[in-house]
């Protein structure tokens, strides 16, 4: 399981990989999935009051409605996702191309700019722009992450590190030292350690005043403070072997930024959809998507409770050009095809839950949900 998941994290830059051959061989051919056992959803009551103390982000790399609605068609007709009171949709075209890649797909969303391809966290020209968790520790509130992804993936790093070339990974991992954010997990300990420039960017952190934990059972038993916990040499492992891992890292977050009384900011990112959607394989996407929707549902009652907290839910783009052309609500069946192994130009949908949701409807550009958020929470 773990060799795959190394594979799965270098495929987009080996064109003749096994699973780059093996996506090509799948393509444009029907897959079937059956979710043999689906899962319970409740249907949440959304707070009433106004205020907006945090917000939290969430994004699916590569999330479609066809991959949200086959998700939900798999189980059985309900998703955590149907509790949103507000729906929109994102426009997702990059500064210099129509398709866009996760590095100026998420920059847009972090940082309200749109930007070229394959750049992380700066303007067409190279200068640094600033994220809304850099704005969040600004104006006093706490500011964090959480993905499934090794740290110098993209979207992590949009909101964190700065480069013109994502792929200058080196370099990006070690932005994170002076990033600033309050808590930050994911994969990548690889690039933090054992560099070629000899250094140690966990001992740096520390130097901080980060903890830095890693693995999920020394997370668990923090209590306050900075944390920078990289738990895998590479990406978090699959779905199946990693369980609720991408909940319970969220709900961590939420413990320990929750304790500012000015609040806070998260991005959450089911990272490997993309990776998923690139690989053209419909179990692997299946089961990431319904592990993201739960991460969604826990959170999303974490907020029906706490009353104060916006939460938004998007994607940076399309991956694999997802079509479920047959399927069968009762049996959980979907019967699949992709299109492509990279990125299409649909449109993605946003949804939003709790107070300002109403915010988050009608057709517009990504860099607007930067705008939407920055104005509601007054950074």
């Amino acid at each position: 399981m773990r060799l795959l998941t190394i594979v799965c994290a270098v495929t987009l830059l080996f064109p003749g990989s096994p699973q780059r051959t093996n996506a090509q061989s799948r393509r444009d051919k029907e897959q079937t999935y059956v979710l043999e056992k689906p899962y319970e959803v409740k249907k949440l009551v959304p707070p009433t009051g106004k205020k907006i103390k945090n917000v939290i982000l969430m994004i699916g790399d590569g999330m479609s409605l066809m991959h949200m609605y086959s998700a939900w068609t798999a189980n059985r007709g309900k998703l955590w996702l149907d509790n949103s009171q507000y729906t929109g949709l994102s426009k997702t075209y990059c500064a210099n191309r129509l398709i866009t890649d996760s590095g100026a797909g998420g920059t847009a969303l972090a940082t309200g700019h749109k930007t070229n391809y394959h750049m992380v966290g700066v303007d067409p020209a190279g200068k640094p722009l600033e994220s809304l968790a850099t704005l969040a520790n600004k104006k006093g509130l706490s500011s964090g992450i959480a993905v499934t992804c090794r740290l110098w993936d993209a979207t992590p790093a949009d909101f964190c590190c700065h480069n013109t070339d994502r792929d200058a990974e080196a370099e990006i991992v070690a932005d994170y030292v002076n990033c600033g954010v309050d808590y930050v997990f994911g994969g990548g300990s690889k690039l933090f350690e054992n560099r070629a420039d000899g250094r140690d960017l966990f001992k740096e952190l520390r130097e901080k005043g980060y903890q830095t934990p890693r693995s999920w059972e020394e997370l668990a038993k923090i209590q306050k403070g900075k944390v920078f916990c990289v738990t895998d040499t590479v990406d978090t492992p699959l779905p199946a072997e990693r369980g609720d891992l991408l909940a319970r890292a969220s709900m961590k977050a939420i413990d320990l930024l929750g304790q500012n009384p000015e609040g806070f900011f998260l991005m959450v990112e089911g990272s490997q959809l993309d990776d998923y959607g690139h690989f053209n394989d419909i179990d692997l996407l299946m089961q990431e998507t319904h592990d993201f929707d739960r991460t969604i549902g826990r959170i999303f009652e974490w907020a029906a409770q706490d009353g104060e907290t916006l939460v938004v839910v998007t994607a940076d783009h399309e991956t694999g050009g997802l079509t479920l052309v047959d399927g069968d609500l009762n049996e959980g069946r979907i019967v699949c095809k992709f299109s492509t192994g990279g990125h299409s130009g649909v449109m993605v949908p946003v949804y939003a839950f709790g107070p300002g949701a109403e915010n988050f409807t009608g057709i517009f550009e990504n860099t607007d949900v930067f705008w939407k958020i920055k104005k509601l929470l007054n950074l």
